[in-house]
């Protein structure tokens, strides 16, 4: 395992593959599939429109993409920054723009992404008051301050590329803040004076500028930013989210890229947080017919990257982890068995009071909560093995 922050460049360690990105010949190459963390290596992009693999696109009522997959460029829902975790997109938060309302959507009965699989995940209760109940949550300053980042660095890229400066970035966080409070004002609510507020956007402040400790913006071209995609599986669920940045290189190769304003989590459970990527790097598969090549972790909490090289059998087998992951929610949808799951995470739940675990009793649950599993479309599938 390789650890490292900051620009430093990390040295190889006995017995793991290092991950090797050359930016000779516009080439990525990686030793795959191995975990590690590293400190700054760039995936340079080419200045222009990326040539290659194409991007997922939208299509029209009854069209499909490759291998009857949907491939949706945007209309997934609203900016969400109700949460309950300490850090942004953790288990017990909602990620930007993929809320558990739009989840509940009569037409998106049989979808999933992965912040609701990382609900379930964490407590199938949760993902009941969210996804079922639909119970309101107090917004958080974790959450909004991962809102207000991912904002900020989605923007950076509209700057040509010799502004992309942390002057600029930290110039676009106050803006950013209003522009926020204006779509949801309930925000402005959060703090208690002017101190508290100024405090909380200095930490923003900080983050945004170990961004640039990670990586050169002006070194970047991204495909896409907060790139909403979706794919749907054999079993006919429907596979949904946003992709914080999609880097296309000119000869097709593919990096997902996610912010994490929280810190990188212990060796142990990185796992966990790879599923999403993998949950993201499936659809892409699915839409492109193409396997990504790098899935990259930006922690600016703490100023690490984790990075991993899928391969097919990763990507099948994250399929088999979703499918099994949808059963079990259908089976809780259809007994009406939501159990809690008690971790240190209920710390941060904004359900305590209604949660058995905490000796609350939750509501009822709506007449509409269960149904029987729907049959899965004829036509839906998978890529075959090469």
């Amino acid at each position: 395992m390789l650890r490292a922050a900051g620009r430093r460049e990390p040295q190889p360690a006995q017995g793991i593959r290092r991950a090797g990105l050359s930016d000779k010949d516009g080439q990525l190459s990686v030793a795959s599939p191995s975990l590690r963390r590293v400190g700054n290596l760039n995936m340079a992009q080419p200045s222009g429109p990326a040539a290659g693999i194409p991007a997922p696109r939208s299509t029209g009522p009854g069209e499909t993409g490759p291998a009857a997959t949907v491939a949706i460029e945007s209309g997934l829902g609203g900016t969400g920054l109700g949460g309950t975790g300490p850090v942004e997109t953790g288990p017990g938060e909602t990620a930007p723009g993929d809320t558990a309302a739009a989840e509940t959507s009569a037409s998106l009965s049989l979808s999933l992404s992965p912040s609701r699989a990382g609900d379930f995940l964490t407590c199938p209760l949760l993902y009941r008051f969210r996804v079922i109940d639909r119970l309101p949550e107090p917004p958080s300053s974790a959450a909004a301050r991962g809102t207000l980042v991912h904002a900020v660095l989605e923007r950076l890229f509209d700057e040509p590329a010799a502004s992309r400066t942390p002057e600029t970035a930290r110039a676009m966080l106050a803006p950013q803040w209003e522009r926020l409070i204006a779509d949801e004002p309930e925000l402005a609510g959060l703090f208690s004076d002017d101190g508290e507020r100024n405090a909380w956007l200095a930490e923003a402040s900080d983050m945004v500028d170990r961004y640039f400790t990670l990586e050169d913006p002006t070194r970047l071209e991204p495909k896409h930013r907060e790139h909403a995609v979706a794919a749907v599986l054999e079993s006919g669920l429907l596979l949904r989210g946003y992709i914080d940045r999609l880097d296309v290189r000119a000869d097709g190769e593919i990096r997902i890229v996610d912010y994490k304003t929280g810190t990188a989590p212990r060796e142990e459970f990185e796992a966990r947080a790879l599923f999403q990527m993998k949950f993201y790097a499936v659809v892409l598969w699915l839409t492109q017919q193409r396997v990504p090549k790098l899935l990259q972790l930006m922690y600016l909490g703490n100023g690490e990257i984790v990075r991993y090289a899928p391969d097919e059998s990763d990507l099948r087998a994250t399929v088999r982890k979703i499918d099994a992951l949808w059963r079990a929610i259908e089976r809780a949808r259809s007994t009406g068995d939501w159990r809690p799951r008690p971790s240190r995470l209920c710390a941060w739940c904004a359900h305590q009071a209604i949660c058995p675990a905490f000796g609350g009793t939750p509501p009822p649950l709506p007449e509409s909560a269960r149904r029987p599993e729907v049959a899965p479309p004829a036509d839906a599938t998978v890529p075959t093995g090469t």
